[in-house]
């Protein structure tokens, strides 16, 4: 039984305790090498591997709490394999000392650059020359691409239940300003720019002000925002009596224009800083 049969056969049965250390180990190895993949890209479209987040559960399920403190003055306690990714200098990684913190079973690509303290969560995928700046965090299962800059407290979120459930997934060359927070499998495509402060959801509207639409999810497509879209944080009015008499209106994600070389000129990344 290959190991994607022996976790959906462990996840539908609780009552076996047979996610060994083998197993286990075999998992997060995957993992680490990005050999297995909560999600991937299958022509245009994303196919995600619910086993996968299923593993992650069963590895807290079959895990105590133990000691990993550095020492009487750095005291943690974690789930028995969920301790820190162990990366070499051969990595090409340059995590920048501070307190971040890349947990076991996740994929760090070449001349990935971690800001401190950030944190990479157990699922992930960050691929090559990728920035994770400071105060950023990359949640559990979310799929990173290339040359991608996530922002300064920049939050892309994480999900584990309902298994089914999809990542976040950020493909190449997208810039995601400060204070931005993407959320539950939002999927923003190749080139897009989130603006600082821009928030995005499962259940959020994008107006689109350069095609007149509005971009919306349902229970079968993601939030998605287009290849090579600029989008900031708007404002809409709301038009009730009492609205309009207190002048209230409502945040609103606005795709104000689609990149261009100003664009481009502005969200590069300085490779002369690697």
């Amino acid at each position: 039984m290959d190991i994607k049969n022996q976790i959906e056969f462990l996840y539908e049965n609780p009552e076996i305790k047979e996610f060994n250390e083998a197993l286990a180990l075999e998992f997060l190895e995957g993992l680490n090498k990005g050999l297995i993949r909560a999600a991937e890209k299958v022509g245009n479209d994303w196919q995600v591997n619910t086993w996968v987040k299923k593993g992650i559960l069963l590895i807290f399920r079959n895990s105590n709490v133990v000691n990993m403190s550095i020492n009487e003055n750095f005291r943690f306690f974690d789930k028995s394999y969920l301790n820190l990714k162990n990366i070499n200098i051969e990595d090409k990684v340059r995590i920048v000392p501070g307190g971040s913190s890349i947990r076991n079973g996740c994929y760090i690509g070449k001349n990935v650059v971690c800001m401190p303290p950030m944190y990479i969560n157990i699922g992930s995928y960050v691929d090559d020359n990728s920035m994770i700046d400071s105060h950023a965090l990359v949640g559990t299962c979310a799929q990173v691409g290339k040359n991608v800059h996530i922002s300064a407290a920049a939050q892309v979120g994480g999900v584990l239940e309902p298994a089914g459930a999809r990542p976040v997934i950020i493909e190449d060359n997208v810039m995601i300003g400060g204070n931005c927070g993407v959320y539950e499998g939002v999927l923003v495509r190749e080139n897009a720019v989130l603006g600082s402060g821009v928030i995005l959801t499962s259940s959020t509207k994008i107006y689109d002000i350069v095609n007149e639409r509005i971009i919306t999810s349902n229970s079968n497509v993601p939030l998605e925002v287009p290849e090579n879209a600029v989008v900031i944080a708007g404002t809409r009015s709301l038009n009730t009596e009492f609205c309009k008499k207190n002048g209230l209106s409502i945040y609103t994600p606005i795709i104000i224009k689609y990149r261009d070389e100003k664009t481009d000129a502005k969200t590069a990344l300085n490779f002369d800083l690697r």
